[in-house]
């Protein structure tokens, strides 16, 4: 990475040459943080992301410049002096120094006064290039910085500056992207109320594999939380882009999503732009009711996608005016978005959906199998992956979820189920992608290979599924009894799982009896 000398380096002049540095280096950021007004990572998170962003970012529009010159072709930068990180955070900065020299105070009115106005301002001017859209969405909601003292916000700018080619060893490090994934993955751990947005990166990575998006085929989201699956997609398809334009095409036009939470919108950004997607297409605002906060960054979208890879939130309850929009009328978030991804896939499209356990076996409420057999009917349903009772246990969700895996435009026939119910799933014994090699090895071969079917593995009919009023869950024909080995922990989950399903139940019968 090219990068202009730098004065001070914020490891004592160590090099990042290992995971474990990298992210003790960065933990040491979020300490300053802590103690700074930012107490938990709902707060740190966003505050670390937009300074991680134009640090990046800096570095990007730097090498772009110097590319540009070598070729003898104009280069218009999305920032300029002095709003550039070089300029006014990098220690040997000429706007950092004259506001060091000036009177106590200049700093920070400087941050909170001009330098942020002036970010989110640039989505408002005439001829506004996709990236400073971008980047005034970024910053959309951040007023000014939450860090508390000139003192504190200085010595984290020092060592953000500090994350340089210098610093860190490209040849032994993961991007600098994956780095920010862990600060997500603490903003999703559970007590964080931060869970609802993260999706396990094991699961997503696993997911990607078995969808297998190409170069030239879109991929959407539509509630895309801070990002992950489009992040996972652009890092699987990335080594597929052979030419220049095949490059153009993955960083501008391939990747669309929508989020509604104003938190977790501008994270999205960020987190797609630190993995090198130049062009995130993401809308901000209520998917479900088709209400925009701010809809820019997804103009001239398709109206229909080839790739749909997706984790809706599950337990929610949706009101009217999101349930005007669906044939299948239900207050269950999870079935109101499996409506859209079916509506929003064309024909021969792919989806990678992650739904809980509880709308596959429904069957006393009308919408789940109206829904269920929608999706048998429009899409050929030909995998359902059962997932371990703990894998989201850490992000805070207790349901059992599966993975389904459609394609559009033609009819289930038959379903292949693969279980991985009884993988044991413990804080020293995580969910790991490892676990999926077996699957995706399977789920390759030709759908006669006998080779598919083991002890994990077995087809179902469609006609069984109709028999059965459209109960999708994976009950495993195969598996071995060998008594309940379940640890007190998995019980607690699945039964916070039952509750809630018993909740949304008797709440179904409550509306029903005009209650």
């Amino acid at each position: 990475m090219a990068r202009r000398p730098n004065s001070r380096n914020g490891n004592n002049g160590r090099p990042l040459n290992s995971q474990a540095s990298l992210n003790g280096y960065i933990k040491s950021i979020c300490d300053i943080m802590r103690r700074s007004n930012c107490a938990g990572a709902l707060q740190y998170v966003p505050e670390l992301t937009w300074m991680l962003f134009l640090r990046i970012l800096d570095d990007r529009e730097e090498q772009e410049a110097e590319g540009a010159k070598a070729l003898g072709v104009g280069f218009t930068p999305s920032l300029v002096e002095p709003y550039r990180w070089r300029d006014w955070a990098s220690p040997d900065g000429a706007k950092r120094q004259e506001l060091q020299a000036a009177p106590m105070g200049a700093y920070m009115a400087f941050v909170n006064d001009d330098l942020l106005p002036h970010l989110r301002s640039l989505g408002d001017r005439a001829g506004a290039t996709h990236r400073q859209l971008v980047i005034s969405q970024v910053f959309a909601t951040v007023e000014r910085t939450r860090i508390d003292t000139e003192r504190n916000l200085l010595d984290i700018l020092d060592k953000i500056d500090a994350l340089s080619g210098r610093s860190v060893d490209d040849t032994h490090m993961f991007p600098l992207s994956q780095v920010y994934e862990g600060l997500l993955l603490k903003m999703g751990e559970k007590n964080n109320d931060g869970g609802q947005f993260f999706t396990p990166r094991e699961v997503i990575r696993a997911m990607v594999r078995a969808v297998n998006p190409q170069i030239g085929q879109t991929v959407y989201d539509p509630c895309c939380g801070t990002g992950g699956f489009l992040a996972q997609a652009y890092e699987y398809m990335q080594p597929q882009a052979a030419t220049a334009s095949e490059i153009e095409q993955l960083k501008t036009e391939t990747f669309y999503g929508r989020e509604k939470e104003n938190l977790v919108y501008p994270i999205a950004l960020a987190n797609t732009v630190l993995h090198g997607i130049d062009g995130p297409h993401i809308w901000h605002g209520n998917t479900l009711t088709g209400v925009a906060f701010h809809a820019a960054l997804y103009t001239d979208a398709p109206a229909l996608f080839d790739v749909v890879l997706t984790n809706p939130p599950f337990g929610g309850k949706e009101n009217k005016d999101a349930q005007a929009n669906f044939a299948y009328k239900t207050g269950a978030t999870q079935l109101l978005f499996l409506q859209h991804v079916i509506d929003a896939l064309a024909d021969g499209g792919t989806c990678g959906i992650v739904m809980d356990e509880g709308a596959l076996f429904r069957t006393n409420e009308t919408a789940f199998v109206q829904t269920k057999r929608k999706l048998l009917d429009e899409c050929d349903l030909y995998c359902i992956v059962s997932l371990p009772a703990g894998v989201f246990i850490n992000a805070g969700a207790a349901s059992k979820t599966n993975l389904l895996f459609f394609r559009k435009g033609q009819s289930t026939e038959r379903i292949w189920y693969y279980d991985l119910s009884d993988v044991k799933v413990r804080k020293r014994t995580p969910f790991t992608l490892a676990h999926f090699d077996d699957f995706l090895e399977r789920l390759a071969l030709p759908p006669d290979d006998p080779e598919r079917e083991s002890e994990r593995s077995w087809w179902v009919s469609i006609d069984e599924v109709r028999a059965r009023t459209y109960d999708l869950k994976a009950v495993n024909p195969n598996r071995k009894d060998e008594g309940d080995t379940r640890t007190p922990e998995e019980l607690i989950a699945i039964i916070e799982a039952k509750q809630a399903e018993l909740s949304e139940a008797l709440a179904a019968l409550r509306r029903s009896l005009g209650g």
